[in-house]
């Protein structure tokens, strides 16, 4: 057997999981899900026909997101976390032959699972504040004409957001599907859904595993025009989606109040941590996520993530990705975690 050639040098994506007593390094909520919730479920699970396959169209998840959002089910489609919309979107409108765009840095799984799926991967480069450059873009999409553009709002792992207006210049540029990842939406004001219009190439990703604390669960989803919506799920296998993940789903959206408590709190204790960081000899960026990077200004990268680790804090260790030399990124957590890592920090940097 021979694996594709062009998947040869390809590495998987990986985020060490070591055993330490504070975990700072995925970006999960830092929070469980409400005991309510559990209960919930448990109680509507009771009652599941595991017998029979789930409801194929997962059509009250989907009514249920809509209303969250504003828009009709239609315009909406429920996978197997963020990364299966991402291949889906690939699937139908990428593939051999055509390009997906990317401005570096970002996250780092548009351009994995775009070259998996045997898309073309181009890159352009983010300014020396991370800011979306006009004049690349304009390079980039103009000169490679993409099938598919990736941008990040806010951006993983710089946490910066894309201003609406250049959503609209990679729109304007004529050169196919424009996907805004929304991962980390609720924490940042406004929301590229607000652009979408029937028959315009633009969609959003959002998830179920930051705010609503059900990485375990594995829940994303898109919005977007219908027709997209339509084009998208003809890639998906059948049932896909399973009768547990719909109903976890579903339920979780009537907890929003505790959700947007939740995300006050994060944003608090982001604004916190910011300042803590600021006394310290590092570099940091604005944030606009539940994570904030930075960079030690007299000491490698490197040495301080494996020290903090030393100290049971475990943080994502960027420092040998590209533009980022020395960079490391924090999630967010509880006062107690957070209270913990700045204190590790400053131990390391003395």
């Amino acid at each position: 057997m021979k694996l594709r050639d062009d998947l040869g040098t390809l590495e998987g994506y990986h985020s060490p999981q070591v055993d330490v007593a504070v975990r700072l390094n995925t970006n999960e909520s830092p929070y469980p899900p409400p005991d309510a919730w559990r209960e919930a479920l448990l109680d509507e699970l009771r009652g599941t026909a595991f017998h029979r396959y789930p409801e194929r169209d997962a059509l009250e998840l989907r009514r249920a997101i809509g209303a969250l959002h504003g828009v009709d089910p239609e315009q909406v489609l429920a996978a197997n976390g963020s990364n299966e919309v991402i291949q889906a979107l690939c699937l139908a409108f990428g593939g051999p032959g055509r390009k997906a765009a990317v401005f570096r840095p970002t996250y780092l799984m548009h351009s994995h699972i775009a070259r998996i799926t045997g898309t073309e991967v181009v890159e352009g480069e983010r300014d020396e504040t991370f800011a979306l450059d006009m004049t690349e873009l304009d390079r980039l999409v103009g000169n490679e004409q993409p099938a598919i553009t990736f941008l990040c709002s806010p951006n993983n792992p710089t946490g910066r957001l894309e201003p609406p207006e250049a959503i609209e210049r990679v729109l304007s540029l004529g050169a196919g599907l424009v996907v805004v990842d929304e991962a980390y939406g609720q924490f940042a004001p406004g929301s590229a859904v607000d652009q979408i219009e029937d028959g315009k190439p633009l969609v959003v990703i959002r998830t179920f595993s930051k705010t609503w604390s059900m990485a375990a669960a594995r829940l994303g989803y898109l919005v977007g025009p219908p027709e997209i919506i339509t084009a998208v799920e003809a890639v998906l296998l059948p049932y896909h989606l399973d009768a547990m993940k719909q109903a976890a789903g579903r339920l979780a959206l009537r907890f929003r109040a505790e959700m947007d408590s939740r995300v006050s709190t994060i944003v608090e204790e982001r604004g916190r941590l910011v300042a803590g960081l600021g006394e310290l000899p590092v570099d940091v960026w604005p944030s606009a996520a539940n994570f904030i990077l930075f960079r030690p200004r007299a000491k490698d990268g490197d040495k301080v993530w494996q020290e903090l680790v030393e100290r049971s804090v475990l943080v994502r260790n960027c420092a040998n990705w590209p533009r980022l030399e020395g960079c490391l990124r924090v999630t967010v957590g509880t006062a107690e975690e957070n209270d913990a890592f700045l204190s590790a920090l400053g131990e390391v940097l003395a």
